[in-house]
């Protein structure tokens, strides 16, 4: 596997230029604007590879398509969440007020507050709650933050198993190795580099294949905590991201299982058992949910009514001043 020597100054990293494949567009007035590259991979239900696209064979950090991983961890730790408190526990959330109500909930089962949280202080990530904290005088705050529910999950689950709750974020944390060992589980493969997520958690590199792999792995579980989450994620969409934004969109209507990352990762597995996993070497993710819904109805996993129902609520219109001359589509190269 390339990507423990990049070329340039050997840094290891993800798939470069000349590894990936142009992905979507941006046409203004006929004129492609902007062009996404980058790589995914399509598993079928027995978890082979069934459409490859640019090199998924090679790295990226996950980001928050890790957080599923991670909220498997916690809940085989013996934690007991209710099914709104388990989708916080992997989503990355809007900070609605009902976000922040259910992240509360988690913190009070731990005996503990806002304060004993890791992650950075951040504002909402819904327009109307940040406008709401800002009209009254509020400021950025790590329940704000879009892993808050993440970090109270592990927080609750170092309170119930007797672990440090200062040095939770540790990658030497009992915690964390856990989550390390599951993540390695579900996706098969040993992790090929560990960095820090922008929350402060660890994050490890994998290829797409393997990230696949570990997601579609969930969405089959028949039964204990994989099972757990999967159906809390599929009955409160809402919980995981947050209203007419682009995870709960797909989770409502379609049924599938969706996580973004940032720097343009965006995971999906839908009802047959099949997976998507992809990665926007450019960093954006707003084409990844339309290449991943193509992706899946090229292998059968999803029809082309049912993606081409659902597009028009994925903000992928360009406009020019208030009227739409263009949009975000599939490249016709993909």
């Amino acid at each position: 596997m390339r990507g423990a020597d990049t070329p340039g100054d050997g840094t290891p990293g993800t798939a470069d230029f000349a590894e990936s494949v142009e992905l979507a567009v941006l046409e203004r007035n006929g004129f492609v604007e902007s062009r996404h590259i980058g790589s995914a991979v399509v598993l079928d239900a027995a978890g082979e590879v069934a459409i490859a696209v640019g090199s998924p064979e090679l790295p990226v950090y996950p980001r928050s398509c890790m957080k599923p991983f991670q909220a498997l961890a916690v809940l085989e730790s013996g934690v007991e969440l209710d099914p709104v408190q388990t989708v916080l526990a992997t989503a990355s959330h809007a900070a609605t007020p009902e976000h922040v109500r259910v992240v509360d909930s988690i913190l009070e089962k731990a005996g503990l507050d806002a304060d004993d949280l890791g992650c950075p202080p951040d504002w909402p990530g819904d327009s109307a709650a940040r406008d709401g904290v800002i009209r009254a005088h509020g400021h950025q705050e790590r329940i704000l933050m879009n892993c808050s529910g993440k970090h109270a999950a592990m927080l609750l689950a170092c309170v119930q198993n007797g672990w440090d709750t200062a040095s939770y974020l540790d990658p030497a944390h009992p915690l964390q190795q856990r989550i390390l060992a599951v993540v390695e589980r579900e996706t098969g493969a040993p992790v090929a580099h560990s960095g820090v997520d922008g929350c402060g958690a660890p994050v490890h590199a994998m290829s797409l294949v393997a990230l696949a792999r570990g997601i579609g792995r969930l969405r089959r579980a028949t039964e204990g905590p994989a099972k757990q989450l999967t159906e809390s994620i599929l009955a409160n969409g809402w919980a995981i991201d947050g209203p007419g934004r682009a995870n709960t969109v797909v989770i409502d209507r379609l049924g599938v299982v969706a996580k973004l990352g940032a720097e343009g990762v965006m995971v999906m597995a839908t009802p047959d058992g099949a997976s998507v996993a992809l990665k926007m070497l450019d960093g954006s993710l707003r084409a990844a949910t339309v290449v991943a819904l193509e992706l899946l109805a090229r292998h059968g996993s999803l029809t082309r009514e049912q993606v081409a129902d659902l597009t028009p609520e994925l903000g992928l219109a360009v406009y020019g001043g208030a009227n739409p001359v263009g949009t975000i589509r599939i490249s016709p190269t993909l």
